[in-house]
């Protein structure tokens, strides 16, 4: 396992652990404030599948968006933040978090981001703003970048396996590996 994605595991266990403890709606709703906001949890899937969390979908509607919080924080993005209704405000660790993990699904592989782009997909107001959270992504090994002030881009190497996968998402996933394995053996000349 990657050491960054065996960091962020490390970091989400304490708040799994809680989860069993958190039998109210407030104490379920208090911990998913802490993991999101802890500095080393990128990943939260197995949070969302405990059952006091998970028990946030039948609470009072005051506990219910921070449910639909957790799960954006798990496999969503800014954007799905800004456009869901009624979700709780954002503390300033939270923010620089969900913009980290947004980074990561906008460049799935290696690939080249324009400045312009990021500025308008993670709501930043300034290039310092966004050189800042892509040098904060390079020193946390969230991925490996140069930047191209001159040009205004980003061009990613790499980046950490951190993001939790959408439910029922796999069956996807099989097909475009099947239709990769047949263009291969096509290729090939195989049957």
């Amino acid at each position: 396992m990657d050491p960054i994605q065996q960091k962020a595991l490390n970091a989400l266990e304490p708040f799994t652990l809680l989860s069993k403890s958190a039998t109210s709606p407030r104490a379920a709703v208090d911990l998913i404030t802490q993991a999101t906001s802890a500095p080393n949890t990128f990943v939260f899937a197995e949070l969302l599948q405990t059952p006091n969390i998970q028990a946030l979908r039948n609470a009072a509607e005051e506990y219910t968006p921070y449910l639909t919080l957790l799960e954006i924080f798990a496999w969503g993005t800014w954007k799905d933040y800004e456009t869901t209704p009624a979700l709780p405000p954002l503390s300033e660790a939270q923010s620089h978090k969900l913009r980290l993990l947004t980074l990561l699904a906008l460049s799935p592989s290696p690939k080249t981001l324009t400045y312009p782009s990021l500025l308008t997909a993670l709501s930043l107001p300034t290039t310092r703003a966004l050189e800042d959270l892509i040098i904060s992504a390079i020193y946390a090994g969230l991925i490996d970048a140069k930047l191209d002030t001159q040009s205004q881009r980003v061009d990613i190497s790499s980046l950490a396996p951190l993001r939790d996968l959408r439910p029922n998402s796999v069956p996807a996933m099989l097909q475009v590996l099947g239709d990769w394995d047949a263009r291969c053996v096509g290729v090939l000349g195989g049957d």
